[in-house]
C-alpha cells in the first residue's frame, strides 16, 4: 500500500557528496526516507536555534544572569 500524499512544498538543494553519502547510509540504516531524516534534522536544528535564541533574549532583557564558573584550584 502506498503512503499518503504529503501536503508540502518541494525543496531542491545541492548536497556535499559525502553529506548525501552520510544522509543515504542513515536512510538506509533506519529504514527511513530521505525526506522524514532531513525534515527531523531540521526541526531539531531550529527548535535548538529557537532555545538560544529565547535565552538570548532573555539575558538582554535582564531576566537571566551569566555566571561565570571557576575551575577548582584556580
Amino acid at each position: 500500500m502506498a503512503r499518503p500524499k504529503k501536503d508540502g512544498i518541494y525543496l531542491n538543494i545541492k548536497l556535499d557528496k559525502e553529506l548525501y553519502h552520510r544522509l543515504e547510509h542513515v536512510c538506509e540504516e533506519a529504514g527511513q526516507t530521505k525526506t522524514l531524516i532531513v525534515e527531523r534534522a531540521l526541526l531539531a536544528y531550529m527548535d535548538d536555534f529557537d532555545e538560544k535564541q529565547e535565552t538570548l533574549r532573555k539575558i538582554e532583557d535582564g531576566v537571566v544572569t551569566i555566571i561565570e564558573n571557576e575551575r577548582v584550584g584556580e
